[in-house]
């Protein structure tokens, strides 16, 4: 079955900047925040670390960086769905400025992530692009600008972007989950993009190459439950 993600919720990429036992120790890390402020965390690692996190964690949503749409049998060096399943992924994260996909690539992993009730978390660079990805209907929209990507630039999206990618995406599909991450590297980052609209935020780079990147996950974490809880409140004195 299909994972249910409960919003807002947190993303962690760790792409390759770290690998073995770097990658469970922050793993080990952000399950046990994802536990204490019941928050939803995805985590997305290196397809070789996917079984050593899966089988030390509990709360954590764990997504293969990227697979191929072969079945099982020939295909030497070809990432297997099958496999990563068996590994202990939940889903998979399709068209990354890094390893871009084509719209009918996007489209045929998305039809087989549905074969094995993968959650599939989009990726896209622009507005134009988020909106004709949307029309894939993926679970999870990403829509970061890749020059933001890194955290090289030290700049995140606006908040206009983030409202206005938000209503664009809605509109398509009312029910894909929308995601800011591009550029975050503080907590208070996760927090003003949860409140201008986004289901999520998320982080790589600014976790990862942070000074102390476990404190820094377990922050961000916190300040997503932070946002939850202004949200609700928000909401019910609206009610009132």
């Amino acid at each position: 079955m299909k994972p249910v993600i409960k919003t807002p919720f947190f993303e962690i990429g760790t792409k390759n900047y770290i690998w073995g036992d770097k990658v469970l120790e922050l793993a080990l890390a952000a399950d046990k925040a994802a536990q204490d402020y019941d928050i939803d965390v995805l985590f997305t690692c290196p397809a070789t670390e996917i079984r050593h996190v899966a089988e030390r964690t509990e709360r954590l949503v764990i997504l293969a960086p990227y697979m191929d749409v072969l079945r099982p049998g020939r295909g030497m060096a070809d990432i297997l769905p099958e496999g990563l399943k068996d590994a202990g992924a939940r889903g998979v994260i399709v068209n990354h400025c890094e390893k871009p996909m084509s719209i009918p690539q996007i489209k045929q992993t998305i039809e087989r992530a549905a074969e094995l009730d993968f959650l599939v978390f989009a990726c896209a660079d622009t507005i134009a692009e988020a909106k004709a990805v949307a029309q894939l209907h993926p679970d999870i929209l990403n829509p970061e600008p890749s020059e933001f990507i890194g955290g090289g630039s030290g700049q995140v999206s606006s908040l206009d972007y983030v409202r206005e990618t938000v209503r664009q995406i809605k509109a398509v599909y009312a029910d894909i989950l929308v995601e800011q991450a591009a550029g975050i590297t503080k907590a208070q980052q996760v927090y003003d993009f949860i409140m201008a609209g986004s289901d999520a935020a998320g982080a790589a780079s600014g976790i990862v190459n942070a000074a102390d990147p476990v404190k820094t996950a377990v922050d961000m974490i916190a300040a997503v439950r932070r946002a939850a809880d202004d949200l609700k409140s928000a909401c019910c004195k609206e009610k009132k």
